[in-house]
C-alpha cells in the first residue's frame, strides 16, 4: 500500500471507525466494497464487550455495511470467553458485569453465571451498573477471584459525543478492590492474535484501522501490524499531531482517503 510490505488482509475497529452508535460513517461502505471487489479479506475487532457477534452481524446489515461471516467478528467478550475456556474447567461460575451480549456467551461457553462463590469475575461495559454490581465484584475479587476487564476503553464515540466505556467501570472497581484486572481486548494481544488466526496472514502483511491511540494503535503496533487512525472517532487532529509515538501510523481524516491511497498505488 506505500513503501511498507503490501497489506494483505485487514483488521477494523468498529465503533468511531464503521459507526458511531447506530449511525453509519459514510466513507465506510464504500470502502468494505472496495476491499470486497479486490478480495482483501478483513475482520472486525471491537473493545465493545456489550453486544454479541451476531447483534453486529445484523447491525452490519442493518446500517448497510453488507455481510460478515461471524468467525469474522472478534468482540473483546469473545476473546475473554477464548481466555476462560483455556484456563477454567467447564461449569465454573462466573459473576459478569457486563451487559446481554457478554452474559450470553460466557453461558454459550458452558459456564455458569453466578453472584457467589466464583472462579472469575468478568467486567465489561454495562449500561445498566450499579453501586450493588460494583460492591458485590469487589467483595467477589477481594475474596480470592480472578478479576478479568473485557476492555480498557474510559469512552466510546457516539453521534452526542464520546460516552463512558467499559474502562471507567474497571477503574472504579480496581480502586475499591486494590486491584488491577487482567484486560482481554485492545491493546493487550489476544484480540490481535485471534484476528490473524482468522485471517491466515502474518501482521508485518496486516492493517489495523483504528481511531483511538492508546488500544487499536499501540496494541497493533506491539505485534508488529502496519497501522492506520482515522479521525473520525476519539481522536483529532490535534490530538495526533502531539503523540510522538504513532511512528509509521498513516493518520486519515476518514476511510476515503485511505482508499484513495491505496488506488494510488
Amino acid at each position: 500500500m506505500t513503501s511498507q510490505m503490501p497489506v494483505r488482509a485487514v483488521i477494523f475497529d468498529m465503533d468511531g471507525v464503521l459507526w458511531r452508535g447506530n449511525e453509519v460513517i459514510p466513507a465506510a461502505p464504500p470502502f468494505l466494497d472496495f476491499l470486497r471487489a479486490r478480495a482483501v479479506p478483513f475482520v472486525l475487532a471491537t473493545n465493545n464487550s456489550g453486544q454479541a457477534p451476531v447483534d453486529y452481524e445484523d447491525k452490519l446489515q442493518r446500517l448497510g455495511l453488507g455481510q460478515v461471516p461471524l468467525e469474522h467478528i472478534i468482540t473483546s467478550g469473545v476473546v475473554t470467553v477464548r481466555y476462560l475456556k483455556a484456563h477454567l474447567p467447564a461449569r465454573s461460575q462466573v459473576y459478569v458485569v457486563g451487559g446481554d451480549g457478554l452474559r450470553a456467551l460466557v453461558t454459550q461457553a458452558g459456564f455458569v453465571l453466578a453472584d457467589a462463590d466464583v472462579s472469575v469475575v468478568v467486567a465489561g461495559i454495562d449500561r445498566q451498573f450499579t453501586y450493588e454490581k460494583a460492591w458485590r465484584a469487589m467483595r467477589l475479587i477481594q475474596g480470592g477471584a480472578l478479576f478479568i476487564g473485557t476492555n480498557p476503553d474510559t469512552s466510546f464515540p457516539m453521534p452526542d459525543g464520546p460516552s463512558p466505556g467499559a474502562g471507567s467501570i474497571l477503574a472504579m472497581l480496581a480502586a475499591a478492590c486494590g486491584q488491577q484486572p487482567l484486560v482481554m481486548g485492545k491493546p493487550a494481544p489476544h484480540m490481535f492474535e485471534a484476528a490473524l488466526e482468522v485471517l491466515g496472514t502474518r501482521p508485518e502483511e496486516s492493517l489495523m484501522i483504528g481511531d483511538r491511540f492508546d488500544t487499536d494503535i499501540a496494541g497493533a503496533q506491539a505485534v508488529g501490524l502496519q497501522t492506520a487512525l482515522v479521525l473520525t472517532g476519539i481522536e483529532t487532529r490535534e490530538t495526533a499531531a502531539v503523540n510522538p509515538d504513532l511512528g509509521a501510523t498513516r493518520v486519515v481524516d476518514d476511510l476515503s482517503v485511505l482508499q484513495a491511497m491505496w488506488e494510488g498505488i
